[in-house]
C-alpha cells in the first residue's frame, strides 16, 4: 500500500510540477470549470427535451435521475468516509490553478460524473463515445495539473462513475419492465424499454413508436377511466418521489435553518396562544416536529415536505375529479417546477402553511357552492379558521369569496342558506386566540401589522418598487409560468367567463396577485406576500390552456407552442430548482463559486461557525470569573445563536443564555419573555451583524458599566463573506 501512495504521488508530481506547460495553464483550469458550461448545459438540456427524439429525451432523462443521485448519493458520501486530504493539503509546493476546492479528495467527483454521462450516452448513442471519452479523460486530467486531485482520485471516480450509470440505467430499465404495462400503459405501448437494442433484451424506437391517429385510436382502446388512471398514478409517484427526496434532503445537513426558522423555533419552547408577529400555528407545527425527532434541523422541518405533499395530493384529487388527471399531473409538476413554491417545500415557514389551508378552503368552498354542502361550509370555515392561525392573510381570502359570488350569480344563492355564515362563525372562533393574544397585550400585533404595510403613512404613488416586484415575481415563479398565468388571468375572460371553474380559481387568486401587484405602486412587497394566491392562479392558468388546447385542431400551431413553451419552462423550473437546492453544484459545474450577494442558499449557510465564533469569544469572556450571557441584535441573531450554541440550546426553556436587545417597544417576541434585566452584575457579549464598525447602541452603554468593541468578526463558506460580526463586550449590568 505505501508503494502504491507513493507511486501516486510520484505520478501526481510529474503531471502537477514537470509537464508545466504555459497553454496548459490556460486550457486545465477552463476544463476544470468555466462561465460558459452551466448556460450550455441548460440550453443544450432544453433543446434535446424541445426538439430530441424519444430516444435522446429518454437521455436527458437517466442523465437527470442518475447523475444527481450519483452525486450525493455515492461519490459525496465516498468522500466524507474515505476522507482523503487534497494533495495541496498534504504536500508541499503544489501548483494549485483553480480555486481552493472544499470537502476530501478521493474520489473525483468531476471524474465520476463525466464518466458517469459518458456511459449514458454511449447505452443510447454507441458513436458519443468518440468524443465523451476524451473530454472525460481530459478533465479527470485536469484535476490533476490543477493540484485538485490524485491520479488514484480520478481512476476511482472515473470507475465509479462508470459502475453507478449503467447500474442504475439497468435498474430503471427492470422497473419500467416490471410497472410500466400495468400502471402506465399510455406510455408503455409507446416504449416498452427505455434503453436500445443490446443493453437488455428490448429496445426502444428513434421516433415514437404511434401516430397522432394512434394516440387517439390507443386512448379510445383503453377508455377514459383507464387513461385518468394512468395520470393518477404518475402523479402519485412524482409526490411520493418528491416526497422521499425532500425528506432525504432535509436529513441531509446540506442547510442550515434560516433566521426565521430559528426564531420560531425559539417560539416553539414557549408555548402561546399567539405571539407578537405571527400566529401560533408554525409555532406549534416546530414543536410537534422537534417532539418526533428532537431539536434538530430535521425535527424543525419535518413537517414541511409533508405539507407539500397534502397539497400536491389536493391539487391531483380536485382536478382528476374535476378536469382530468392529466391537468392534475401538469399543475403538480409545475408546482415543483416552481422556486418558490419548491422552497416552501423545505423551508418550515408560515408561508408553508398557509398555502395548504388556502388551498383546502378553495376547495371545500368550491364543493360547498358544487354541491350545495352545509357540511363543506363547515369544512371551509374550519379551513379558514386554521388558515388564520398560520398567517393573517387568509382573511383576505373573503374578499375571494366576495368577488366569486359578485360574479357568479348562480352562487349567490348560497347567501340565501346558513352554510358560509356557519363557515364565518368558525373562522371566527379561529381568531379569538390572537384577539386575546392581543387584548392582553395593548393589541401589539396590529400595530406592527399596520408599520409593517406602512399603513401608518400617507400612500404616494411611485414605480419605485412596481418593477421590483415584477422582476422578483418573475424570477421565484419561473417567467415562463408567471407570464402564463399573468396572461390567462386576462384571456379567459374572452371565452369562459361564464365557466364555474375558471371563474372561481380566478376569485380564490387573483385578489392577492393584483392586490399586490397594485400595492407595490407605493410600497416594496417581498415575493413570499402572494404564495397563496400561487396555485389558484396555476390551476386556472393550466386549465385554460388545457381547454383552448383541447379546442384546437391537431395540427394547429397553438398545440405545437403549447408544447414548446411547456417543455422550456419546466426545463428551466427543474433545473433552477436543482441548483437552488444546492449552489455549490455550479462551482462544481462552473469552476467559480456564485457572488456570496447572489447566493440563494446564503441565509440557511454557516450559521453554525457564526454561532462558534460567539461562542469562543464568549468562553473568553467568561474566563474572567463572572456568568456571561449573549445579547443578539436582532430576533434572528437571537434564534440563531440559541439553536446552534449548545449550551444555549438545552437551556432554552427555563435558563436561556441568549437574549435579544430590549427596548421600550416591542420589535419581536422576546419583548414580551423575561430579558436579562436581572442578571445584575454579570457581563455579556453583544453580537450585531453589520457589514462595517459602528459605535454599540446608546441603550448597550446605558445598561453596562463599560463595552469594549471587539472588532468585526468575518464568516466566510468556500472562500466568501457570507456574514460579518461586530461583537461587544459588556461588562458589569447595572
Amino acid at each position: 500500500m505505501e508503494d502504491l501512495i507513493s507511486l501516486d504521488r510520484d505520478i501526481f508530481r510529474l503531471i502537477n510540477e514537470s509537464m508545466v506547460n504555459p497553454f496548459l495553464d490556460i486550457i486545465m483550469p477552463f476544463l476544470s470549470g468555466n462561465g460558459f458550461f452551466v448556460p450550455a448545459l441548460i440550453i443544450i438540456t432544453v433543446l434535446a427535451l424541445w426538439k430530441g427524439s424519444t430516444r435522446t429525451r429518454l437521455c436527458v432523462f437517466m442523465c437527470l435521475l442518475i447523475l444527481p443521485l450519483g452525486y450525493d448519493l455515492i461519490l459525496d458520501n465516498l468522500k466524507h468516509l474515505i476522507d482523503r486530504p487534497r494533495p495541496f493539503v498534504d504536500l508541499e509546493n503544489v501548483r494549485l490553478l483553480v480555486e481552493d476546492p472544499q470537502g476530501p479528495s478521493m474520489p473525483s467527483a468531476h471524474a465520476g460524473n463525466w464518466f458517469a454521462a459518458m456511459i449514458l450516452l454511449f447505452i443510447y448513442y454507441r458513436r458519443s463515445i468518440l468524443f465523451m471519452l476524451p473530454i472525460a479523460a481530459l478533465v479527470g486530467f485536469s484535476r490533476v495539473y490543477n493540484g485538485v486531485h490524485y491520479p488514484s482520485d480520478v481512476i476511482a471516480g472515473a470507475l465509479i462513475g462508470c459502475t453507478y450509470a449503467f447500474l442504475g440505467a439497468m435498474f430503471i430499465e427492470q422497473i419500467w419492465i416490471w410497472l410500466g404495462q400495468k400502471w402506465f400503459p399510455i406510455w408503455w405501448r409507446k416504449s416498452p424499454a427505455l434503453v436500445p437494442a443490446g443493453v437488455c433484451a428490448s429496445s426502444i424506437p428513434d421516433k415514437q413508436a404511434t401516430t397522432p391517429e394512434d394516440d387517439q385510436a390507443e386512448i379510445s382502446e383503453l377508455n377514459l377511466k383507464k387513461t385518468d388512471s394512468h395520470w393518477r398514478r404518475l402523479g402519485y409517484l412524482l409526490i411520493g418521489c418528491a416526497l422521499l427526496f425532500r425528506l432525504a434532503y432535509i436529513g441531509a445537513d446540506k442547510i442550515e435553518l434560516s433566521e426565521d426558522e430559528a426564531y420560531h423555533w425559539v417560539c416553539s419552547k414557549h408555548p402561546a396562544i399567539s405571539y407578537y408577529s405571527n400566529p401560533p400555528m408554525i409555532a406549534y407545527t416546530q414543536l410537534a416536529g422537534t417532539s418526533l425527532w428532537g431539536d434538530t434541523e430535521f425535527g424543525i422541518r419535518f413537517f414541511s415536505p409533508l405539507v407539500a405533499a397534502a397539497i400536491s395530493l389536493m391539487i391531483l384529487g380536485f382536478l382528476r375529479r374535476e378536469v382530468n388527471g392529466r391537468t392534475g399531473f401538469w399543475v403538480v409538476l409545475c408546482a415543483s417546477a416552481t422556486p418558490l413554491l419548491a422552497a416552501g417545500s423545505i423551508l418550515m415557514t408560515i408561508d408553508s402553511l398557509s398555502v395548504l389551508f388556502w388551498l383546502a378552503a378553495c376547495i371545500s368552498g368550491y364543493y360547498a357552492v358544487k354541491n350545495d354542502s352545509t357540511a363543506h361550509w363547515l369544512l371551509t370555515g374550519l379551513w379558514l379558521g386554521l388558515g388564520f392561525l398560520s398567517k393573517y392573510i387568509a382573511l383576505a381570502q373573503l374578499i375571494s369569496f366576495a368577488l366569486f359570488f359578485a360574479l357568479h350569480k348562480p352562487a349567490r344563492a348560497q347567501l340565501k342558506k346558513p352554510g358560509p355564515y356557519l363557515a364565518l362563525l368558525l373562522l371566527a372562533l379561529g381568531t379569538l386566540p390572537v384577539i386575546i393574544w392581543n387584548y392582553r397585550h395593548d393589541w401589539a400585533t396590529v400595530t406592527h401589522l399596520g408599520e409593517r404595510g406602512v399603513l401608518d403613512e400617507s400612500w404616494q404613488f411611485s414605480l419605485r418598487y412596481f418593477w421590483e416586484f415584477i422582476g422578483s415575481e418573475a424570477v421565484v415563479l419561473n417567467p415562463f409560468f408567471f407570464l402564463a398565468i399573468t396572461f390567462a388571468a386576462f384571456a379567459f375572460w374572452k371565452k369562459y367567463k361564464h365557466n364555474r371553474l375558471l371563474l372561481y380559481w380566478f376569485c380564490m387568486g387573483a385578489p392577492v396577485f393584483f392586490g399586490y401587484w397594485l400595492f407595490s405602486l407605493g410600497s416594496r412587497v417581498l415575493p413570499n406576500w402572494i404564495a397563496p394566491a400561487v396555485i389558484p392562479l396555476f390551476i386556472l392558468a393550466t386549465v385554460y390552456f388545457d381547454l383552448e388546447y383541447r379546442n384546437s385542431k391537431p395540427s394547429s400551431r397553438l398545440r405545437t407552442w403549447t408544447k414548446r413553451l411547456l417543455t422550456a419552462s419546466l426545463g428551466l423550473g427543474l433545473v433552477a430548482v436543482t441548483l437552488m437546492h444546492d449552489t455549490n453544484l455550479i462551482g462544481k459545474i462552473a469552476g467559480r463559486n456564485l457572488p456570496a450577494d447572489t447566493d440563494p442558499l446564503r441565509r440557511v449557510r454557516s450559521w453554525s461557525n457564526t454561532a462558534e465564533l460567539v461562542k469562543n469569544q464568549r468562553d473568553k469572556l467568561a474566563k474572567e470569573g463572572i456568568p456571561t450571557f449573549i445579547i443578539g441584535d436582532h430576533y434572528g441573531t437571537t434564534g440563531i445563536l440559541s439553536f446552534y450554541i449548545p449550551k444555549a440550546k438545552s437551556r432554552i426553556k427555563d435558563d436561556p443564555l441568549v437574549f435579544c436587545e430590549s427596548s421600550d417597544e416591542p420589535d419581536n417576541q422576546f419583548y414580551f419573555r423575561p430579558g436579562y434585566e436581572n442578571r445584575t452584575g454579570q457581563n455579556a457579549l453583544y453580537v450585531r451583524q453589520t457589514a462595517s464598525e459602528e459605535p454599540p447602541p446608546q441603550r448597550i452603554k446605558d445598561e453596562f458599566e463599560s463595552v469594549e468593541n471587539l472588532g468585526l468578526f468575518e464568516v466566510e463558506y468556500r472562500n466568501r463573506l457570507f456574514h460579518t460580526l461586530q461583537i461587544f463586550a459588556c461588562r458589569n449590568l447595572r
